[in-house]
């Protein structure tokens, strides 16, 4: 309006409050800040300051000596006239042209219009007359009453001001201050005061508390109210943090907001589409009973189910009378004739519930405010109900969890038998819906059928005392609701079963049992149904969503816990299969009493010819002489003191019996390998210990035990059984539990009088020795032995060290036979290659091709063959043994002979192969034979032929590796 206070308060626009502007302001001058935030709520445009300033600027001359005196006065005269007046004054500072301006007098004072009323100002905005401050010539005094008397006189003009000088923050902080001081006068005159939403005057109000709602109201007058119900309403849901709770007192807090006379909550269902009225005591306990309405979602009923269905706002008076829901609203209309009902939904956009707010006939209407109240409190709503669910959630959840821990710990620590598990696991799946009975059928995949022994077990289940079960009862998948669950693989939630075409009466009838409700679901391993859980009649209501969920999660558990018990059965048969095959094997590998009753009665004191010989041939020896022979190199070796006769004999006959009649690795292999590992220990007594020396001569003797004349290569592309309990050196590990087994078995423990530690001892020293002879094995061992050797490190202290050379040892004796004199070479090589051309032949039965090594159609590579494993791998061995104990020498030596020998039949043959050849070229130089393109595809070959033969020396190196 341009009013400027008189004093300097700093605030050029009046605001609605006097005492903003009292005598004590006006000694402080106004920061700039201040002066600032007041240019930001008044409008340059059309403002009164920037007129009084062009006023003051133009006609600064024209000002009467009174008025320059007044405005040049001191800060104190102002404020000393201001405590004079009775209200604090305003003065609106115009100016003047140096003439008298149209409609003023000589002295400068405007002309007022009679008819304008006290205070008129002749004020126009937006088309009304103006105040023309540039006609003006002198400033005129306005007071408080004149500008009060103007604005009621003219509140169209106020109402324009205001909607276009002032800010909306402005107006809003206006409408709190209004507000807080009508409620404190109401608190002190104990009366509740209507909000001030006209520009009447306020009455005091009657004792009757009045509670008009409005837009403005609910914005403005009732932060203390909400804050207060809000608080209740979030101390309420910390003690029942469920749904319904949240919207009980959610719809009464709403109830008090819009000044209703009451509320209707009705609860949705959105498996059965129905509403139910939801009632709670103050307690917050739900008011259950058979009274309790309810009613179908849909429209052209009821006036809550309408909205349900549309999740439209409806306000209506008389709902009976809108032909929208002709059955109006459940209540007699005396209480509910004026009504709001608006739907409640879920972020998710499931319906939650229906509020129903009324009045009864003397009250007011609903109007769009009180629409907006009900939003405004829906927004804080949907974020507690939001917590509510994830609250509720999180309970269920450790609820389930919980309940699963305990399924789990119940069923895997007590896997006694299917029965018992099957009632375990019907058991908990009652508990977990609370149903009524249960069944647990199995698939019996093979003949596509269900079965089962227990079924429709009730709630008296008792795990102290199980049921016993009954006939087994069979039939076929796709008969019944579990047939078809266990078809299809789906979930079935059958409310009513009576009403379903699926279900079979004729249990029902026979048995006297009435079915209301099923909820059949199928168990799964690994993408199959292995059985399927069939719950019958929920005890309150019918099987709901979160049931299925909560049994799907079970049902996880319940297949796995079924499919390790069919393992464990499975197993548990597997391990009495096992220990009857080890009781007749041990049976059919054991001694018979016949061998037994001989070799005891002979004396063992014999001593065999040239046994502690290097090159002691034992090809010519028959196999119970052999058995003879080791008894005999086990006693002279360690005597009887500390072992058994009886067991020694045993062991030893036992051991024969278990290598197989293979054309190499058979008992007079292993009684070669142990005869020269006899030797060694004889020839240099001091080289190894007793322990040692007893886990030697043992792990020679039963090193290739059960042995089947394959290599490990062909067990593992064969996929053998071993191959898949022992994936590195498998025949080798394979040894070493046979003569564990062995050892085992009644009577045949020659280390029975060992002592504990020597006991662990020996049997850790016989399973390094048995693996030491894996080929694989020797490469590395020979590196680091080398190694030793070399910097001169090898320490016979070192148990490292000493298990190394027990490793040498153990492959020099085991690669004997290439040792020996020529002619027990030769004997040894031709059973070599006869078991190497077996596994070539099983090879080319299984399409593979062989390598040539073990491949009988190239037999004349046997010479070159042999070169390549003598000197690649027989030597370095005997020479690094040779190194460390002098006394194998003959061994080294015996080698190079033969090694000799073989390249010179090497050579032979290759000379043989050098004159075939060129006289199979000479005879095509000569032109006799025509050579036709047949003829030219096999000289071809030919020459491939001939370059493989070219490189088959490395190759075989290779392949004798």
């Amino acid at each position: 309006m341009g009013l400027v206070c008189s004093g300097k308060c700093g605030q050029d626009t009046v605001g609605p409050e006097p005492n903003t502007h009292t005598p004590a302001r006006h000694g402080r001058k106004a920061t700039p800040a201040a002066q600032e935030t007041h240019k930001r709520h008044v409008p340059v445009e059309n403002s009164d300051r920037s007129l009084r300033s062009e006023c003051e600027n133009r006609s600064a001359s024209c000002r009467r000596p009174s008025d320059r005196q007044r405005l040049g006065g001191s800060e104190e005269e102002e404020e000393e006239e201001e405590e004079r007046s009775d209200m604090p004054t305003r003065t609106l500072l115009v100016e003047e042209s140096r003439r008298p301006a149209p409609g003023h007098d000589d002295a400068g004072a405007p002309r007022r219009d009679p008819t304008a009323g006290v205070g008129a100002l002749g004020l126009q905005v937006n088309g009304r007359n103006k105040m023309n401050h540039l006609d003006i010539c002198a400033a005129q005094e306005v007071t408080g009453e004149m500008v009060g008397q103007y604005l009621k006189a003219h509140p169209e003009f106020l109402e324009t001001w205001l909607m276009e000088q002032v800010e909306l923050e402005t107006l809003e902080r206006w409408m709190i201050r209004r507000t807080q001081r009508d409620k404190q006068k109401s608190l002190e005159n104990g009366t509740n005061v209507p909000a001030a939403t006209t520009t009447a005057p306020l009455k005091r109000a009657s004792s009757k508390i009045i509670r008009k709602t409005s837009l403005s109201r609910w914005k403005f007058c009732v932060h203390a109210d909400k804050r207060k119900m809000l608080q209740e309403l979030t101390s309420s849901l910390h003690l029942r943090p469920n749904k319904p709770h949240v919207l009980w007192e959610l719809a009464h807090c709403i109830s008090s907001a819009v000044n209703a006379d009451g509320c209707n909550l009705y609860l949705a269902n959105t498996v059965s589409n129905t509403l139910h009225q939801h009632i709670q005591t103050k307690d917050g306990v739900e008011v259950t009973n058979s009274g309790s309405w309810s009613c179908d979602i849909g429209t052209g009923s009821w006036l809550c189910a309408w909205v349900a269905s549309t999740r439209q706002v409806v306000r209506v008076t008389s709902p009976t009378n809108d032909p929208r829901f002709p059955k109006g609203c459940p209540f007699p209309e005396e209480e509910v004739h004026h009504a709001l009902s608006m739907a409640v939904v879920q972020n998710d956009g499931e319906l939650a519930a229906v509020f129903e707010f009324f009045r009864k006939q003397s009250g007011e209407p609903f109007h769009e405010e009180d629409e907006e109240i009900v939003n405004s409190y829906l927004v804080w709503g949907g974020i507690a109900i939001h917590y509510a669910e994830l609250y509720h959630s999180m309970v269920k959840q450790r609820k389930l969890n919980d309940f699963i821990l305990s399924v789990v710990k119940s069923i895997f620590q007590d896997m006694v038998s299917m029965d018992t598990l099957i009632m375990k696991v019907m058991n908990f799946a009652q508990k977990l819906v609370n149903a009524d009975r249960a069944s647990l059928f199995l698939v019996d995949a093979k003949n596509r059928q269900l079965y089962a022994r227990i079924f429709d077990m009730g709630s008296e289940f008792n795990e102290d005392d199980p049921p016993q079960s009954f006939k087994e009862i069979r039939f076929p998948i796709g008969t019944g609701i579990a047939g078809i669950v266990a078809q299809n693989g789906e979930v079935l939630n059958i409310s009513d079963a009576y009403a379903d075409p699926r279900f079979n009466r004729t249990v029902d009838q026979l048995t006297g049992y009435v079915t209301k409700s099923i909820l059949c679901m199928p168990i799964f391993i690994r993408g199959n149904v292995i059985g399927v859980m069939q719950m019958v009649n929920k005890a309150a209501g019918v099987f709901s969503k979160e049931d299925e969920e909560s049994f799907e999660m079970f049902a996880v558990y319940c297949g796995l816990a079924l499919h390790h018990a069919k393992l464990y059965d499975k197993i548990r048969r597997s391990e009495q299969k096992y220990k009857v095959a080890l009781e007749v094997l041990s049976y059919h590998n054991s001694c018979t009493d016949e061998e037994f009753e001989t070799l005891q009665s002979e004396s063992l004191t014999k001593v065999p010819q040239g046994v502690d010989h290097y090159y002691f041939c034992p090809l010519y020896l028959e196999d119970m002489e052999k058995v003879r022979h080791a008894i005999y190199m086990f006693v002279d070796l360690f005597g009887l003191t500390r072992f058994d006769k009886d067991c020694l004999i045993r062991f030893t006959l036992t051991v024969k019996k278990n290598y197989r009649r293979v054309p190499y690795h058979n008992w007079t292999h292993g009684f070669s390998v142990a005869n020269s590992m006899y030797t060694i220990i004889k020839h240099a007594p001091k080289r190894f210990r007793p322990l040692e020396c007893l886990a030697l001569f043992i792990g020679s003797l039963c090193h290739d035990l059960d042995h089947r004349g394959k290599n490990n290569k062909f067990m593992l592309e064969s996929e053998s059984p071993l191959a898949a309990i022992y994936t590195t050196s498998t025949l080798e590990h394979h040894h070493f539990n046979q003569t564990v087994t062995i050892l085992q078995q009644e009577g045949h423990n020659i280390f029975g009088k060992l002592t504990s530690a020597e006991y662990k001892q020996v049997l850790g020293n016989i399973k390094h020795c048995i693996l030491a002879t894996d080929l694989a094995m020797f490469f590395p061992n020979k590196a680091k032995l080398n190694t030793y050797i070399s910097e001169n490190t090898f320490d016979w202290d070192n148990p490292d060290h000493r298990l190394l050379i027990e490793a040498i040892a153990m492959t020099a004796c085991d690669l004997c036979a290439s040792a020996k004199p020529w002619d027990v070479q030769v004997e040894t090589v031709k059973v070599i290659f006869e078991e190497f051309y077996e596994q070539g032949d099983a090879e080319k039965a299984a399409g593979k091709n062989p390598i040539p090594m073990m491949d009988r159609t190239k037999t004349d590579e046997q010479a070159e063959s042999q070169v390549g494993f003598l000197s690649g791998i027989c030597i370095p061995c005997y020479e690094l043994l040779h190194k460390l104990i002098p006394d194998t020498e003959p061994l080294l030596t015996g080698c190079k002979n033969n090694l000799q020998t073989w390249k010179q039949i090497a050579a032979q043959k290759e000379k043989e192969a050098s004159k075939i050849k060129e006289e199979d070229g000479e005879e095509t130089d000569t032109g006799i034979e025509e050579v036709n393109e047949e003829e030219e595809g096999e000289e071809t070959v030919e020459e491939i032929d001939d370059e493989c033969i070219d490189g088959k020396d490395v190759n075989r190196k290779e392949d004798a590796t």
